[in-house]
């Protein structure tokens, strides 16, 4: 039955048009909606937590004949972050103001869509690495050492810590899944559900302390109305954080053994399509002795770049630290670098591997190398062009906003008990991932309600916060606002070439149902038994 229903969302989802299409339909309809939502007058007043206005010049880039606002390179500090009152009222993309932002924006949304530039970056290192044949050589090692059930494991295991790295999991582990899976005769679509599962169904917890769980710390303590009474710290959710990245990888690894790959069944060949290359595949002709001494030449060359990282963190005064605090973790140069480490550890890692194998003989391969993966994401990038405008539009509307006020608005007038109204604050956040992705816009939209209601019914701030991380993430590889689902669709039409984005949603749909309701049962066990969330940090005041 599950089957069924599963395969008829992805026929249906499939009839949809060309996800470039839809996302130039959503456009049209967000602008229609806005325009419709603005003269109904549809508004929401509440509590926000933002950071101060920062000065910004006027810059103007390379052929542009209108001036660009650029403000700070860092990122305000989450001690920054202030509440105030403010109210959202739908704006119409069809008013004066809204066709001026149409057209006026146009490039500077492309522009400014973090994905773009990050994947461009990222393929530089990781390209050079999969056409030297490096990626293609540590899966076969992978592999050789994996049976099938560890072989998921380590796939979910690897994207649930790659948050830690931001969005280089996306990038790097969705098409090592694919490959991997492959390579030993699974289904590829398989190891890429399992690899877009780990990364971003449990994108809000980790066995680390990550970036994201300092804003979302400060975000809380900032709508705390008592906070030298409430106020939290960075490891107030380290308990629960460990416990449910745990708890997550091995559901995540049960729904792909037990419900994606089983569906899935055995691959065939011929339904393989266009898209980035497969390290696996066609990998280049190496015998053994230069393929062992290729991967001595990578792991030197990646432990060379590790320690200039470390001498350049480690030390105290050291340039990546920040220079006003000293951190490492948190607000520093070394996590705003973390893109570009990557890439840095991939380029050199692939350098050193394919002239120890013998596959790159001097520097026109490895700009040749840049150039073929910068060529197979040209699908990819006008497919970014159409999502930054769908997104920018929303975001302009303040549709969001409005949407997620009334969620929030929904939770405070129920009155039932502190249980079901943790259930709640789980539910909510799952939803309003439809309409803001984004964590910590999210949380400074729902903490601002949340906060003050629960801490009036006697829950803590703590418990509040983790309840939000249960809900936060596992919708995650469903919703149509993620920048990095066009990437899951250019993945899978290497393997497939008639998926499409009913393909996503049918592979996705049980991670996504399975690891909400699960999440949501280890909560209240968590809840009901009394566990501390962190050091010193009790479930209850």
């Amino acid at each position: 039955m599950t089957a069924r229903i599963l395969d008829g969302i992805e026929r249906l989802g499939n009839k949809m048009p060309n996800p470039a299409i839809l996302f130039l339909l959503l456009c049209v309809l967000i602008i229609v909606l806005s325009q419709l939502l603005f003269w109904s007058g549809v508004h929401a007043t509440y509590e926000a937590i933002t950071p101060p206005p920062v000065p910004t010049s006027e810059t103007y880039y390379d052929g542009s004949v209108e001036p660009t606002d650029v403000g700070p390179a860092q990122p305000e500090p989450a001690s920054a972050y202030k509440p105030h009152i403010e109210t959202a009222k739908v704006k119409g993309l069809l008013t004066g103001e809204g066709i001026r932002y149409l057209f006026t924006s146009f490039v500077s949304n492309f522009r400014n869509f973090a994905a773009l530039a990050i994947i461009l970056v990222v393929m530089i290192g990781v390209g050079l690495a999969e056409t030297a044949g490096l990626i293609g050589a540590l899966i076969r090692r992978l592999v050789a050492v994996s049976s099938d059930s560890t072989l998921t494991l380590i796939i979910v295991l690897l994207g649930m810590l790659s948050s830690v790295a931001s969005d280089a999991g996306y990038l790097v582990l969705l098409p090592l899944g694919a490959a991997a899976f492959r390579s030993v005769g699974r289904h590829p679509l398989a190891g890429l559900a399992a690899a877009f599962a780990g990364v971003a169904a449990g994108f809000g917890v980790n066995f680390l302390i990550t970036p994201l769980d300092g804003i979302l710390t400060e975000i809380t303590n900032e709508a705390l109305v008592s906070r030298a009474t409430h106020h939290i710290d960075l490891v107030s959710n380290l308990y629960f954080g460990i416990g449910s990245a745990i708890f997550i990888v091995v559901v995540t690894t049960i729904v792909s053994a037990r419900l994606v790959e089983r569906r899935l069944g055995h691959y065939d060949p011929a339904a393989a399509g266009e898209g980035p290359a497969d390290p696996i595949e066609d990998p280049p002709a190496v015998g053994p002795a230069d393929e062992a001494r290729g991967l001595r030449y990578a792991m030197w060359g990646a432990l060379a770049v590790i320690v200039a990282v470390a001498l350049l963190t480690a030390i105290p005064g050291a340039p990546l630290r920040n220079p006003q605090t000293g951190e490492v973790i948190g607000d520093s140069p070394f996590m705003d670098s973390l893109i570009v480490i990557i890439t840095i550890i991939f380029f050199v890692a692939g350098w050193g591997y394919g002239k120890g194998a013998g596959t790159i003989k001097n520097s026109d391969d490895v700009i040749a190398a840049i150039t073929r993966s910068w060529a197979s994401l040209a699908g990819l990038l006008l497919l970014f062009l159409l999502i930054a405008q769908f997104i920018a539009y929303f975001n302009f509307s303040h549709i969001p906003d409005v949407a997620a006020v009334k969620l929030g608005d929904i939770l405070e007038h129920i009155h039932i008990g502190a249980v079901w109204l943790l259930v709640g604050v789980i539910l909510i956040s799952a939803m309003a991932n439809f309409i803001i992705p984004q964590a910590i816009a999210k949380w400074g939209l729902l903490a601002p309600v949340f906060i003050p209601l629960f801490v009036r019914l006697g829950i803590a701030p703590q418990t509040v916060l983790a309840a939000f991380r249960a809900g936060d993430s596992p919708t995650n590889v469903i919703t149509p606002l993620m920048p990095y689902l066009a990437l899951v669709i250019v993945v899978m039409r290497r393997y497939d070439k008639h998926s499409g984005i009913g393909t996503v949603i049918s592979l996705m749909l049980p991670y996504a149902i399975v690891v909400t309701i699960a999440w949501a049962l280890f909560f209240v066990a968590w809840y009901l038994i009394g566990i501390p969330l962190g050091p010193g940090w009790p479930i209850h005041l």
